[in-house]
């Protein structure tokens, strides 16, 4: 390949729009990357997490040892903090209604209602946390090709502008300039293209991880309720 119709020679050239386009893409490329590996961790720890938590839940042990093993084994996992906000919330009311008896007061109990709230809470405290980010990915993936485009489109005026002025139309004169001009296109599409397939994985990721919660949430208020009625 000729130097001036490398890649690094052709940014190097490229006019300060071009350039500026170019920094922009590069900037919005390594954040994706930043976001994507952080969500790829998170979100195969929450996973892995929450496995482990229910084979732990579901195989019989007592919910205080549950509780008060949560911050050494699961700190701060989806999963363990909804079981965490549902189980204390119970242990709150069945402490009040105790103080209330004792004291011969007569009140009305939270019950399961007040357990829902907490489950409800703390299920969207998690949703949130897990889905921070995940919308500037898909602003990446959208709008980088465009900004790509402004600048394939701004290069390819001002190659025209130079032809104009030298009244060389020949294919080397042109090269060069259009060649410069594409690049933005082509770092577009690298900056957009992981963004998009990430933003695509981690939203599946991110629906399945919300149905296995939902999904605890209601098995845990029916325990609740049927010891409550007990």
């Amino acid at each position: 390949m000729p130097e001036q119709l490398s890649v690094w020679s052709l940014v190097l050239g490229a006019g300060p729009i071009v350039k500026g386009v170019l920094l922009l893409l590069l900037g919005l490329s390594i954040a994706s990357w930043a976001i994507i590996f952080s969500k790829w961790r998170s979100y195969s720890k929450a996973q892995k997490e929450a496995t482990a938590f229910a084979e732990n839940f579901w195989s019989g042990s007592d919910m205080d040892t549950l509780l008060s093993g949560i911050p050494q084994m699961y700190p701060n996992s989806p999963l363990p903090n909804i079981f965490q906000a549902g189980y204390r919330e119970y242990l709150r009311q069945r402490k009040e209604s105790s103080q209330h008896i004792e004291s011969g007061k007569i009140v009305a109990a939270g019950g399961l209602d007040g357990i829902r709230r907490s489950l409800d809470a703390a299920f969207s405290r998690e949703m949130e946390a897990l889905s921070r980010h995940l919308s500037f990915l898909a602003t990446v993936g959208s709008t980088s090709p465009f900004i790509g485009l402004f600048g394939t489109v701004w290069g390819i005026v001002t190659a025209f502008q130079g032809i104009a002025l030298t009244q060389n139309t020949s294919l080397t004169a042109v090269a060069p300039g259009i060649a410069e001009a594409l690049v933005a296109t082509a770092f577009g599409l690298v900056a957009a293209i992981p963004a998009v397939i990430a933003y695509n994985k981690f939203t599946a990721d991110l629906k399945r991880l919300a149905a296995n919660m939902e999904q605890f949430s209601s098995e845990f208020l029916n325990i609740m309720a049927r010891h409550i009625r007990e």
